[in-house]
């Protein structure tokens, strides 16, 4: 299943967010900052890949439901891989 990157720009946006914050991350620990606040900002990114991948779950999921083969076999190949990749990140 493929998905346009227009639907997909919100994901990008959290991916850069999350590329910012790695690299701050990064810059803490060769600073030699506080374990705690290095935790929080661990934390914090890990959130927002979570968040950009159940992004694009969702995405697919209403891609999915928009297309017009539903209830053929492919929308089910399709249910089931979306499936699986929520679970991946449950």
């Amino acid at each position: 299943m493929e998905l346009d990157k227009g639907s997909l720009a919100d994901v990008v946006v959290r991916l850069r967010r999350a590329q910012g914050q790695i690299g701050g991350v990064i810059k803490m620990i060769d600073e030699g900052r506080d374990c705690a606040e290095l935790i929080n900002q661990l934390a914090a990114v890990s959130r927002a890949l979570d968040r950009a991948g159940f992004k694009i779950i969702a995405t697919g999921l209403e891609h999915c439901f928009a297309e017009q083969n539903t209830g053929t076999e492919q929308a089910e190949i399709d249910r089931a891989q979306l499936e699986k990749l929520f679970l991946t990140l449950a």
